[in-house]
């Protein structure tokens, strides 16, 4: 199987790399300043679970000559618009496209450029960044990955998929009901992205100054969302969530919160933006979750006008 994987940052990288590693037929489509990085330093991770460097294939816009048998996307969803035109040749009869984006917009975006038939629902766990070597540091063990189809079922080709991403030095899940995986994801990274963001601290940091009541509404407010727009979560994961945002020893932050406080690009629209406007949609009360985007959008406006 010919996998593109678009973008060799932090996300794509890591589980390019490690497919890479494992004898995968794996080609990254990167711009030209992270193709000059990569050409001279190689693809470099460095992870608890062991360092390693490679060459990558790669290619760049307009450089993509034939379809290939699966696309991953890696990129950032504030970066999806500009990328898809950059991997559209890459997209053929009969490609999967697998997205690792965060959210629900860009499921959207792809259908409507590409159709619905080669748009799979995807969920990766991971905690990554990119340092100022542009190497791909790994900040914790997690890494995993989730992938269907949106109308659910294990199909022929999903199976295929199954049997690429498998025994890659990661955790590799055929999903029957990824959709609703990725709304669980989603009302996780909302509740941690929103409470880091706004009280600009990591959870025990938020929950140890007394914010834990803040925390649980906004967590309230998503599941909320979910629930009101047919997703709703599980038993187990409202259980283990709650606990997991609530707990006063926790040094867990959300990669948003680390943008924000390096200035860089956020996913503020595609993570907390679109999920207000469903709830307005659906006439769900969210105002911690309104204050969290209104937070953020102060900062995306400073930010612009200080480049501007």
């Amino acid at each position: 199987m010919r996998i593109l994987v678009v973008g060799a940052g932090a996300t794509g990288g890591l589980f390019g790399g490690l497919l890479a590693r494992a004898g995968r037929d794996v080609t990254f489509l990167v711009r030209a300043h992270r193709a000059e990085v990569l050409r001279q330093r190689g693809l470099e991770i460095v992870s608890p679970r062991g360092d390693f460097r490679l060459e990558p294939q790669l290619v760049q816009t307009g450089e993509i000559d034939a379809p290939y048998d699966l696309t991953v996307l890696g990129v950032k969803a504030f970066a999806l618009e500009s990328a898809i035109g950059d991997f559209a040749p890459a997209v053929g009869e009969n490609t999967m496209i697998l997205p690792l984006l965060n959210g629900m917009r860009h499921i959207d975006l792809l259908v409507e450029r590409f159709g619905e038939k080669p748009v799979l629902g995807g969920v990766c766990i991971v905690a990554s960044t990119l340092d100022d070597r542009g190497r791909i540091v790994q900040l914790n063990e997690m890494q995993s990955i989730a992938y269907g189809e949106r109308a659910g079922g294990l199909t022929p080709r999903l199976l295929e998929v199954d049997a690429t991403l498998k025994n890659a030095g990661f955790d590799a899940t055929a999903s029957e009901h990824i959709v609703l995986d990725m709304w669980q994801k989603w009302v996780f990274l909302a509740t941690l992205a929103g409470s880091t963001c706004l009280l600009r601290g990591s959870i025990g940091a938020i929950v140890s100054a007394g914010g834990a009541e803040v925390v649980s509404r906004l967590f309230d407010e998503c599941v909320a969302v979910a629930k009101a727009s047919g997703y709703e979560p599980g038993a187990t994961f409202l259980a283990q969530t709650r606990e997991r945002v609530t707990d006063a020893g926790s040094p867990l932050t959300a990669s948003m919160y680390r943008d924000q406080q390096q200035g860089l690009p956020v996913e503020a629209d595609q993570i907390l933006g679109d999920l207000l406007e469903r709830a307005r949609g659906f006439r769900v009360d969210a105002p911690v979750l309104a204050a969290a985007y209104t937070q953020l959008n102060v900062y995306q406006r400073a930010r612009a006008a200080s480049a501007s």
